[in-house]
């Protein structure tokens, strides 16, 4: 049985209903990537699975327990989340960043251990975060900052990491950047990733599992190959598309194309309403003056 799953989830914002029903199985050591439209429930459900938010019914379930009856630092222990654009208070550090995960680990005063030190440093080196330790996070750039928060999630020492739309706003040089750390992570480390993402390019080619969301409802989950299909963009994102295969990995790629449902209002011109409308003659203008 897997460790982290979600069991009969029913999630809702005031009396909106968000998820109903939901059952989510998290594979063990593997990146898995929820994708769906805007306004799915993807975030939410992550937030959710991290106890973030709490489910009106069901229950996230982790090694067996309901993280809803566990202890916060427990919980802690096992998962960290990196939210969507996270901000540091102003003047903060990298190295003190970093330090600020392994606060559920820490006993009394909060006076980091030998243990605390070897984890920050483990987490910087990492990330390729050394020589930016001393660095003010606002003077970093985009991808530089994403990395310092994630060194933050590493330090924590969890076996499980939640992303959500961890390259949102970075360029691709700094998207690829993060998402070949994540890679690294998980392969070398054997980290449990789990993230949102907008890209489905960048879901097919780093994620081993993917879930297909729509309305918070799983549409479709398994391998990139079995979810990024061309009826799966048509039901979950309303798009044609042409799945294709990598060139280099095979991974299959979307080239969307047109949208499924027709009937937009169609482009009026700007003299649309002097083309319709008759004009007077030249005769006409001279005596309606």
């Amino acid at each position: 049985m897997a460790r982290l799953f979600a069991d009969k989830l029913h999630i809702s914002y005031g009396s909106q209903p968000i998820v109903e029903n939901l059952d989510l199985v998290i594979p063990d050591g593997k990146v898995t990537a929820l994708v769906g439209a805007n306004g799915s429930g993807k975030s939410t459900i992550l937030k959710t699975m991290a106890r973030l938010m709490k489910a009106n019914k069901g229950s996230v379930y982790l090694d067996g327990k309901s993280i809803s009856q566990m202890q916060t630092k427990e919980v802690a222990k096992q998962l960290a989340i990196l939210p969507q654009n996270p901000v540091a208070p102003e003047g903060l550090t990298v190295r003190e960043l970093v330090a600020y995960g392994r606060f559920p680990h820490q006993k009394g005063l909060g006076t980091l251990s030998k243990e605390d030190k070897k984890m920050i440093e483990w987490a910087l080196q990492v990330t390729n975060m050394n020589e930016l330790a001393d660095r003010q996070i606002e003077s970093m750039s985009g991808g530089q900052r994403q990395r310092a928060w994630i060194a933050m999630a590493l330090a924590q020492g969890t076996d499980i990491l939640f992303l959500d739309e961890p390259t949102t706003y970075l360029d691709m040089a700094h998207q690829l950047e993060v998402l070949k750390l994540l890679e690294q992570l998980n392969r070398e480390v054997g980290k449990t990733i789990v993230m949102v993402v907008h890209d489905l390019s960048h879901a097919s080619m780093y994620a081993e599992h993917i879930v297909a969301i729509k309305q918070g409802s799983i549409v479709r989950a398994g391998q990139p190959a079995e979810v990024i299909t061309s009826s799966m963009l048509q039901e979950v994102f309303g798009i044609e598309a042409d799945v294709i295969p990598c060139p280099r990995t095979g991974a299959p790629l979307c080239l969307p194309y047109a949208l499924v449902k027709e009937g937009h209002a169609a482009v009026i011109p700007l003299n649309a309403k002097a083309e319709r409308e008759p004009q007077p003659s030249r005769l006409e203008r001279v005596h309606s003056i």
